[in-house]
């Protein structure tokens, strides 16, 4: 089966592209996370409709 192209050219793109460094982030603790899924699954829930 033929390949697309050269496998001597695999990875040009990548290898010339700039290095970027990630933003820092921070993930909550695990009780504040569990919070702000409880609020966002159970209090901000929009109430059932009544027939």
């Amino acid at each position: 089966m033929p390949s697309h192209g050269s496998i001597t050219k695999a990875g040009k793109v990548r290898s010339q592209t700039p290095k970027i460094e990630p933003k820092p982030r921070r993930s909550p603790n695990p009780r504040e996370r569990n919070r702000n899924n409880y609020v966002k699954r159970v209090l901000n829930a929009a109430p059932e409709q009544r027939e």
